[in-house]
């Protein structure tokens, strides 16, 4: 049994499906974790949902944690628009995607799969979230704090809350050379977001795998058709 941990999707769907199914040796009992932001900014947002969604069902052990867009089209459904951070561009082409005009359209059985994702999860070796954690504050109070669980970018580690864990997490996109090089040194916090859907920039550009036991990183490129995203 393998353990592999994937983030910040962005609905870059045949990125997705040529890691699983053609880079990856994945059997049933293999276990997937899924770090958020599937959806927001790529060229397919309900294909990445509807893929994540079919998995179990084929046999694989899935875990999929809510990240920061995919809260943020939650939010929209529910008619909070003045929450988004995206530009008219990357919201219609998420619209486009689910073949709405506006996203109180939203499916429901999208909408209740991802107001059921957690915000973190704890394995045997590591605590896994979408961005991290404010370790300025006590313990307790920092496992509830959601909104920096899917949106904090600096943080400190103590890994003394992480009961000898260590954390692996997305949300800031990282040249790939880079997380290679931060893997090498075997740190105690481990950032996964290797920035696949800003396709026009080399040093990103890749969907990461990583094997939670082993420590192998599998990149793949995006491969997805033309779409609009801005530049970083």
């Amino acid at each position: 049994m393998a353990r592999y941990a994937l983030t910040d999707i962005h609905g870059c769907l045949l990125t997705l499906r040529k890691l699983l199914q053609e880079r990856l040796p994945l059997r049933p009992a293999d276990e997937l974790y899924f770090l958020g932001d599937y959806v927001n900014k790529g060229p397919d947002s309900r294909g990445v949902l509807d893929y994540l969604m079919a998995l179990p069902a084929q046999g694989y052990q899935v875990v999929c944690l809510r990240g920061n867009h995919d809260q943020e089209l939650l939010d929209a459904a529910d008619g909070h628009a003045d929450r988004s951070w995206l530009t008219e561009p990357e919201r219609q082409l998420t619209l486009r995607s689910f073949g709405i005009d506006r996203p109180q359209l939203l499916p429901q059985a999208h909408r209740r799969w991802l107001r059921e994702l957690p915000c973190q999860f704890d394995i045997p070796g590591w605590t896994l979230v979408h961005a991290g954690y404010d370790f300025r504050q006590p313990a307790a109070e920092m496992r509830r704090d959601w909104h920096s669980m899917l949106n904090i970018k600096e943080f400190v580690l103590d890994a003394s809350r992480l009961q000898g864990r260590r954390l692996v997490h997305g949300h800031v996109p990282t040249p790939y050379t880079e997380v290679q090089r931060r893997l090498a040194q075997h740190p105690g916090s481990v950032c996964l977001d290797t920035g696949c859907v800003y396709r026009h920039n080399p040093e990103l550009r890749h969907l990461a795998a990583f094997n939670l036991d082993t420590h192998e990183l599998t990149l793949q490129a995006n491969i997805e058709p033309d779409y609009p995203i801005a530049k970083r």
